[in-house]
């Protein structure tokens, strides 16, 4: 999924983004963004699931449980 936003505004170490189809605006570390950016600017983020850490995480957590089960 593909989404696009454009920086409005920067406050001390943070970015206000604007989400162009939502007109919707998240607060965003400026550290996650390239160094040259500047307001007015637009981003794209490629968002999908991370199917790999999804089951490794779900794997982990049963084994937890699993082991919690067995000492009590």
């Amino acid at each position: 999924m593909l989404v696009k936003a454009v920086v409005d505004r920067f406050e001390g170490n943070l970015a206000v983004l604007i989400f162009e189809d939502e007109e919707k605006s998240i607060i965003w570390p400026r550290q996650y963004l390239p160094q040259n950016i500047g307001e007015g600017d637009f981003l794209q983020f490629d968002i999908n699931i991370d199917v790999a850490a999804t089951n490794a995480a779900l794997q982990k957590n049963a084994a937890l449980l699993e082991e919690l089960a067995r000492k009590e």
